[in-house]
């Protein structure tokens, strides 16, 4: 969702900074994960709007699920959601902290989407070419899809390419029907 996108991103830049400080990128990975799989469960979305239950219940209730896997400032961090009913935003917020994490790292996952699943030598060569393209570190991540029919779809960051013979078919076709 779009609105929780740019509301994340402040939560996300406050995390990065505190991980960055303490050295934990990994500590918080894990436990915005865990928050954002608590946020997402349809009970949990079902308590959020409940009016009879307040903030500070939320904020036991997610200490309860998480606090075995927060890192330093974790509980503040929940507290700081719940007191802004920014809970609904965790996904987001983990999605564009994983971001930042790459970037410091200068890593990117790429995503490629085949007909058929690449050979070794295939996935080396792609993500060679992606590396060297990018002038970043690549971390692959295949997906098959038959309907692809041949080729592949890659996706790093910002940047999709479409070698797929579905794309040029249809490519194709919008060119013949105009």
């Amino acid at each position: 969702m779009a609105d929780n996108a740019s509301i994340a991103r402040p939560y996300a830049k406050a995390v990065f900074d505190l991980a960055n400080e303490n050295n934990s990128f990994a500590d918080w990975s894990v436990a915005l994960g865990r928050l954002a799989a608590v946020s997402e469960d349809a009970d949990f979305n079902t308590l959020i709007n409940d009016p009879k239950v307040k903030g500070q219940q939320f904020s036991e209730l997610v200490l309860s699920v998480t606090e075995d896997s927060l890192p330093e400032g974790g509980e503040n961090f929940i507290n700081l959601l719940v007191q802004n009913d920014r809970l609904m935003a965790l996904s987001d917020i983990k999605q564009q902290y994983e971001q930042l994490v790459a970037q410091a790292e200068a890593k990117i996952n790429a995503q490629v989407t085949t007909a058929m699943a690449l050979s070794d030598a295939q996935k080396d060569a792609l993500a060679s070419a992606l590396e060297k393209r990018l002038g970043l570190q690549v971390e692959l991540e295949e997906i098959i899809d038959g309907s692809l029919i041949g080729g592949a779809i890659v996706k790093a960051g910002d940047l999709v390419i479409d070698g797929s013979a579905k794309g040029r078919i249809e490519k194709l076709s919008t060119a013949l029907a105009r």
